[in-house]
């Protein structure tokens, strides 16, 4: 059983769960990421694209621009696997396809923040555009990051806590990347 993970896993069959995982992860993700994309290159062919200003043409383009930095971090994963596949680096792969995917989020909120404001700059011509794109993004943070933070530091002290108290220490559900300690999913 490898320490604190409640499993009987080699590093390699550990490595190909993981993967496995980060596969369903990047499939939700890519689909809403490409849904986007082309709704955003159909934007242009518009007649009322050409109504726009120069601040909301900006926004677009840089909009668009985080749309394609996004497509290409969620999809990295996989060429990253093809072009490693057969090596003997799956944990590696999997180490490096989870930064990927970590950093193309970081880029999906970004999108995200930027075709809503957009929108709601069109929409709204005003200042309530600015302040519902700040609550929504501190939504998505909340939902994205700040929960499953504070659910991983609830998970560290209950584990703490059932150590202290004698517990075995298998609270944890073993998805961290290889090399690295069982607390980083």
């Amino acid at each position: 059983m490898t320490p604190s993970t409640g499993r009987q896993e080699t590093q390699e069959e550990r490595a190909d769960r993981q993967w496995s995982e980060l596969l369903q992860e990047l499939r939700v993700a890519q689909t809403g990421v490409q849904i986007l994309f082309g709704f955003l290159l159909a934007v242009v062919f518009q007649s009322r694209f050409e109504d726009l200003g120069d601040i909301d043409r900006n926004i677009y383009v840089v909009t668009v621009m985080l749309g394609s930095a996004t497509a290409a971090a969620l999809i990295g994963p996989v060429s990253y696997h093809r072009l490693l596949t057969g090596r003997r680096m799956k944990p590696e792969t999997v180490l490096w396809a989870s930064r990927m995917t970590m950093l193309g989020l970081v880029l999906l909120f970004c999108t995200m923040c930027s075709a809503l404001l957009l929108i709601l700059r069109v929409v709204l011509h005003n200042q309530l555009a600015l302040w519902l794109v700040g609550a929504m993004a501190l939504w998505f943070l909340a939902c994205w990051f700040v929960f499953p933070v504070w659910a991983l530091a609830r998970g560290r002290s209950g584990r703490r806590a059932e150590e202290h108290e004698g517990g075995d220490g298998e609270a944890g559900d073993g998805d961290a990347p290889p090399g690295r300690g069982s607390d980083a999913s």
